[in-house]
C-alpha cells in the first residue's frame, strides 16, 4: 500500500483548532427569528391551559406557538411530538416555542408564558414502571417508536417477542439455546449479580441547533443542522411538513460533537416555524435544555448469572438486561442478545431485553448504544467467577471466545472478527504479564474485552477527475469522525495519486449522493466500497483517453507522480492535468472523467477492544486514580493509525465516565438536579491515566474496504468494566453501580469492613 496505513493528518483538523469552522449556530440570515423553548416544570401533569398575552405584549416577541398550531402529526416518537399537546410527561418537556427579532427578547418570551398544570403521579424509574399496578403512561397503548435510530447502530432481530404484565413495558424480547435448567444444575459455582446503570448526556461541546429558511418561491426548505443523518431528517421533516422529500434540502453543518445524539429531535419543529412564519428561523439550545430535554443514553438494571464448573467450564448464562426508554420506546432492546450473549460460547444461555417507559426524556444512542452498560454487567460477573473457581480470568475468556462461525445469541454465525487475536494480544502485553508488580505496589489490575456489531446501510458515491489532475469524490455522509480523510485515502490508493491531490466534498441531500446515518462505526465500511468503486471506474476512463494520445493498450498503462505512463517506459508519459483538459475544453469529442458507484453492504464487520486497567484506590476517601490503560483493538485495516488512535483515545477517555463520574440523577419528583456542567461530571484532563497506551490489532474484515473495520464504537465500551475488575483487584470489592463515584467505592468499603 502507497498511502493506506500512513498517519494523516485530518482534512479538517487545522481549520478546527484555529476556529475558522463555521457552526450552525454561527449561521445568520436576512430576517432571522430567533426560537426559544418553553418548557415543563412538571415530570408528569394534564396540560390544561397556555397564556402567551403576556409574552407577545413584549419587544421583539413575533409569535408563539403551541400544539395547537401545529398539524395533526400521528405520534410515533420525539420527533412527532414537537410541542405537549394535552399533557407533559418529563421535566423540561416544550409546551411552547416563542419566535423573536433577537435571543434576549425569545428567552423574555418564553419567561412571560403563563401555563396552567395538573400534576400527576410521575412513574420515575425501572422498578415503579415493572410493576403491574403502575400507572399507565400510555392508556391508549404505547407507541411502536421509530427503529431507525437502533437500525443505524446495527440492532437487528432474531429474538422472541413476548408478553409482559406492566402497562409500561414497551418490549420484551427473549434470546435462547440449550437448556438452562440443566446447565445449572451441571455448574459447580453459580454467580449471580444485578448492576445497575445511570442515563448518561453524550457530553458534545456544540449544542443541539438547525437553522431552517423558507424559499417563498418554491415553497421548500433549506434545513441546515448539527446532524449525524442528513437523509433522515430530510424524509422526517418531509413527512412532517407536507412536502415531497426534493423539497426540503438538508445541509449537515460540521458536527461539534454528536456521539449518536445528533439525529432528528426538534429539527422539524424549526422548519414548521419557518413554514408557518416565512421567515428563516433558528433554534440553539442552551446547556441547561440539553441536560433537560435532549436524548440521553437511557439507565439500565442487569441481572446476571454465570454457572461453571470448577474446572473452568462455563455452563450457562441467564441474563437480562432492563433499559429505561423515557417517554418513547427506542426499539434498542434487540440489541441485548448480540451485547450479553453473542461474545462467549456458553451452550445454555437465556438473554432477555426489556423496554419501559417513564417519565424521562426519551432516551437515545449513545456511542455503542447500551454496549457499556452490558459489558460492565458481563465483564465483571465473568471476572468474579473466574475468582470464585481459582482461574486466570484472561485465560477463561480465551478459552469460551466465540470466533467466526460460531453462533450469536440471534443464531446467526459470527462472521469475520477479531476476538481472540485481541485476546492474545492482551495477554502478551507487558501490562498484564507483569501485573503482579503492580499489585505488589499497592495496585488493582483489571481487564475486560467487548464488541461492536457495526452497522449496515447502502450508500452511492462519485468520482471525477478535475482540470487540475486531482480527484473530486462527492460522498453524501456526514463526517464527525474523520472518515472524508479515509475516503480521501481509499480514493488515492485506488486510483494510484498521492493523497493531496484527492479532495472529498460531502454534498447537500439535493447534491450528493446517498448515504447513511454517520453512527454505528459505519461509515467508511458502507461508503468506501461505492467510494472505491467509482474511483476504478474513473481510472479506467482515464486510463483508455490515455491510450488514445499514448497509442498503447490500457492493459499496458499504470498512475504515477500524476502521470499515465507505459509500464515500464516512464519517459513515454501524458499528465492527468493534461487528459482531463482534454475531456473539458470547447468542442471536445471526449467525455469527461466521471465514475460512479454504489454498493450495498449485506453483512456486519464486527470490532473487538480489549482493555487493561490499572488503578490505585484510596480507602479512605473511596477516590480512583487510573495509573494505566491500555487499549487493544482490531480496526481490521487500519487505514489512518492516527485517525484510529483518535478513536481509541477519546472513546476510553469517554468509558472512563462512564466508569467513574457521568449521571444525570432525578429527584423524587422526576426533577433534573445534574443540569449543568457544574452539577454534571465529566472526566477532565487531570483524571485521564499517566500512561495510556494504544495498540491496533488488524483482522481485515471480509467485505469491508481494504479490509478496514468500523472503530467508533469498540473503545468506549469495556473501560468500566476494566475499572470496576481493577477495584476489585485490588479492594477485594465488586461495584455493581455506575458511575462508580469515590463515595460509592468508600460505601462499599466500609461494608466489606463491616462485614469482616
Amino acid at each position: 500500500m502507497s498511502h493506506i496505513g500512513k498517519d494523516t493528518p485530518l482534512v479538517d483538523g487545522r481549520p478546527k483548532v484555529t476556529g475558522a469552522i463555521r457552526y450552525a449556530g454561527d449561521l445568520v440570515r436576512p430576517g432571522l427569528l430567533h426560537a426559544r423553548l418553553a418548557t415543563s416544570p412538571y415530570a408528569h401533569a394534564r396540560l390544561l391551559s397556555i397564556d402567551a398575552a403576556a409574552a407577545l405584549r413584549l419587544p421583539g416577541v413575533v409569535r408563539v406557538l403551541t400544539a395547537k398550531d401545529l398539524p395533526p402529526i400521528p405520534v410515533r416518537g420525539r420527533a412527532q411530538l414537537l410541542l405537549a399537546r394535552d399533557r407533559v410527561m418529563f421535566h423540561g418537556q416544550p409546551v411552547a416555542l416563542v419566535l423573536a427579532d433577537s435571543e434576549a427578547a425569545a428567552q423574555d418570551g418564553a419567561d412571560a408564558i403563563v401555563t396552567e398544570y395538573e400534576p400527576l403521579p410521575p412513574v420515575l424509574d425501572i422498578e415503579a414502571a415493572l410493576r403491574s399496578d403502575a400507572p399507565a403512561l400510555w392508556p391508549e397503548g404505547i407507541p411502536g417508536g421509530s427503529a431507525e435510530e437502533a437500525a443505524a447502530h446495527g440492532a437487528g432481530g432474531g429474538g422472541a417477542q413476548t408478553r409482559s404484565s406492566s402497562p409500561n413495558v414497551a418490549n420484551r424480547v427473549a434470546f435462547e439455546r440449550g437448556d438452562l435448567t440443566a446447565g445449572f444444575a451441571a455448574a459447580e459455582v453459580v454467580v449471580e449479580r444485578e448492576y445497575h446503570t445511570a442515563s448518561v448526556h453524550q457530553g458534545y461541546l456544540e449544542p443541539q441547533v438547525t437553522l431552517v429558511d423558507h424559499d417563498p418561491l418554491t415553497g421548500g426548505l433549506d434545513v441546515y443542522t448539527s446532524t449525524q443523518s442528513s437523509f433522515y431528517v430530510r424524509d422526517t421533516i418531509a413527512a412532517m411538513v407536507g412536502l415531497d422529500p426534493g423539497s426540503v434540502r438538508v445541509v449537515a453543518t460540521p458536527v461539534g460533537g454528536g456521539f449518536g445524539g445528533k439525529f432528528v429531535l426538534y429539527q422539524p419543529l424549526v422548519a414548521l416555524a419557518a413554514k408557518l412564519t416565512g421567515r428563516p428561523v433558528r433554534l440553539q439550545l442552551t446547556r441547561m435544555e440539553e441536560m433537560l430535554a435532549a436524548n440521553p443514553a437511557p439507565p439500565t438494571r442487569l441481572r446476571v448469572k454465570l454457572g461453571a464448573t470448577r474446572d473452568g467450564r462455563i455452563t450457562a448464562l441467564d441474563a437480562e438486561m432492563v433499559m429505561d426508554s423515557g417517554c418513547f420506546p427506542s426499539a434498542m432492546a434487540m440489541l441485548s442478545g448480540y451485547l450479553l450473549g453473542s461474545n462467549y460460547t456458553i451452550p445454555n444461555q437465556r438473554i432477555v431485553g426489556i423496554e419501559v417507559v417513564t417519565c424521562k426524556p426519551s432516551g437515545g444512542a449513545y456511542r455503542a448504544p447500551l454496549a457499556p452498560q452490558c459489558a460492565f454487567a458481563l465483564e465483571t460477573a465473568l471476572d468474579e467467577l473466574a475468582v470464585a473457581i481459582a482461574a486466570d480470568p484472561l485465560e477463561l475468556r480465551q478459552r469460551h471466545a466465540s470466533r467466526p462461525g460460531d453462533p450469536m445469541a440471534t443464531r446467526q454465525a459470527w462472521p469475520g472478527m477479531g476476538l481472540s487475536e485481541v485476546l492474545e494480544a492482551l495477554a502478551a502485553h507487558p501490562a498484564w504479564r507483569d501485573r503482579d508488580l503492580a499489585r505488589a505496589a499497592g495496585r488493582g489490575v483489571g481487564i475486560a474485552v467487548a464488541g461492536w456489531p457495526g452497522g449496515t446501510e447502502p450508500a452511492a458515491a462519485a468520482c471525477a477527475l478535475d482540470s487540475s489532475g486531482g480527484l473530486e469524490i462527492h460522498v453524501g455522509s456526514v463526517d464527525i469522525t474523520g472518515t472524508n480523510t479515509a475516503l480521501g485515502l481509499l480514493a488515492a490508493e485506488a486510483f494510484g495519486l498521492d493523497p493531496e491531490h484527492v479532495r472529498v466534498v460531502a454534498g447537500d441531500t439535493r447534491s450528493g449522493p446517498f448515504a447513511g446515518s454517520s453512527g454505528g462505526s459505519k461509515i467508511l465500511y458502507t461508503v468506501g466500497p461505492a467510494v472505491i468503486q467509482a474511483v476504478e471506474e474513473a481510472r479506467q476512463q482515464t486510463l483508455e483517453l490515455a491510450s488514445q494520445m499514448l497509442e498503447a493498450d490500457p492493459a499496458d498503462l499504470e498512475i504515477a507522480d500524476g502521470n499515465v505512463r507505459v509500464k515500464g517506459s516512464p519517459d513515454s508519459a501524458v499528465p492527468l492535468a493534461k487528459i482531463a483538459q482534454r475531456t473539458m475544453s470547447f468542442g471536445s469529442r471526449h467525455a469527461p472523467v466521471f465514475g460512479h458507484g454504489r454498493h450495498a453492504q449485506k453483512g456486519n464487520a464486527p470490532g473487538f477492544c480489549g482493555q487493561l486497567a490499572e488503578v490505585e484506590v484510596d480507602r479512605d476517601t473511596g477516590e480512583v486514580k487510573l495509573h494505566r490503560l491500555v487499549v487493544i483493538q482490531d480496526a481490521g485495516r487500519a487505514i489512518n493509525p492516527a485517525s484510529v488512535r483518535g478513536q481509541m483515545a477519546g472513546g476510553a477517555v469517554q468509558g472512563l465516565g462512564w466508569g467513574l463520574f457521568e449521571g444525570l440523577m432525578y429527584d423524587q419528583h422526576g426533577q433534573l438536579v445534574t443540569a449543568t456542567f457544574t452539577d454534571y461530571a465529566l472526566p477532565r484532563v487531570e483524571h485521564t491515566p499517566e500512561h495510556l497506551e494504544l495498540q491496533i490489532v488488524e483482522v481485515p474484515a471480509e467485505s469491508g474496504p481494504f479490509g478496514a473495520r468500523g472503530v467508533g464504537e469498540p473503545p468506549v465500551i469495556a473501560t468500566a468494566a476494566a475499572v470496576a475488575n481493577a477495584i476489585a483487584d485490588a479492594t477485594r470489592v465488586r461495584l455493581t453501580e455506575l458511575p462508580m463515584t469515590a463515595p460509592r467505592v468508600r460505601q462499599a468499603l466500609a461494608a466489606r469492613d463491616a462485614g469482616a
